[in-house]
């Protein structure tokens, strides 16, 4: 998925999971569409120009992932979420 592709949202559910995620600043291990494996703490959720992002803290700097390139999500109190993409 390229950066520039139509913005599609993502499932209800999943999108309440990561809110829960940023109120309680979990380190979430994250895995993205394209395969990249990454970590970060959960700070806040973002819409921007009709694009929803997910801000993390990687070791004291912010990086935006846009909710429809987000495979998966894990952490120990909320498990893994597969993130499924609204219809």
């Amino acid at each position: 998925m390229l950066m520039n592709d139509e913005y599609q949202s993502i499932n209800c559910d999943d999108y309440e999971s990561l809110e829960l995620a940023c109120q309680h600043h979990y380190i979430l291990k994250l895995e993205l569409r394209n395969g990249a494996k990454i970590q970060g703490t959960a700070n806040e959720l973002k819409f921007t120009k009709g694009i929803e992002y997910l801000i993390i803290d990687q070791s004291g700097n912010d990086c935006s992932l846009r909710l429809d390139h987000i495979l998966s999500f894990s952490h120990p109190n909320i498990g893994t979420v597969v993130v499924s993409l609204s219809d």
